[in-house]
């Protein structure tokens, strides 16, 4: 008997259909599970501002060097020291950074913010008092263009007293994810140093919160 031609295109994806279910049920039977799509990577908004993570040993400090990250910050260029708690005081918690480790470093850490919102960036600035210059200086950037030059006078300054100062901009997000970068333009080992850097979200299109 001759099967109609539209009968037969049916059965055969009929067929092909049933045996693609088989193979995936049997895939999974034998503990190989069919691979899901991959979710959309979201950059998590900023952290990591008291500089807590990872922990350096109390009395001591850490040196990082180009391309390496230091929690959720990036060693951009030269060399920076993660100080450990009770080296000296810090701003915030038990941990504080020096911008110049062997020489004068940069760090930067991307982070999830909303285009058209204004965001406010606070941070406690110091300078390593052991030795000078005595004016550290340094530069903080957003998306690599120069946000405010900073400097500190260590004059009279020690390790039980930092002196820290409040420094801080604003800046109007473009994009959904911006670059906060911190640079010293100190040379040597014993630059600016900061701490307890928080950014707040301060004005949208629509309103401020």
């Amino acid at each position: 008997m001759q099967i109609p031609r539209h009968l037969a295109a049916a059965a055969l994806t009929l067929a092909a259909l049933a045996a693609a279910n088989s193979a995936q049920a049997a895939t999974a039977a034998s503990g190989n599970a069919v691979p899901e799509p991959r979710a959309a990577s979201v950059l998590a908004p900023f952290s990591g501002g008291s500089f807590e993570t990872p922990s350096v040993p109390a009395g001591s400090f850490a040196t990082y060097t180009t391309g390496q990250s230091v929690g959720p910050w990036t060693v951009l260029s030269g060399t920076v020291d993660l100080v450990g708690p009770g080296f000296w005081a810090a701003a915030d918690g038990d941990q504080s950074f020096d911008l110049d480790g062997y020489s004068a470093g940069t760090i930067s850490q991307t982070f999830a913010t909303a285009p058209g919102t204004t965001y406010t960036v606070s941070y406690a600035l110091a300078g390593n008092p052991a030795a000078g210059p005595a004016v550290k200086t340094g530069a903080a950037l957003i998306d690599g263009q120069n946000a405010q030059n900073f400097s500190f006078d260590t004059t009279g300054k020690s390790f039980a007293d930092m002196g820290y100062a409040t420094q801080g901009f604003t800046f109007l997000a473009t994009k959904p994810s911006t670059t906060l970068t911190f640079a010293s333009t100190t040379p040597g080992a014993y630059g600016p140093v900061l701490d307890n850097i928080q950014i707040t979200a301060t004005c949208c299109k629509q309103s401020c919160v």
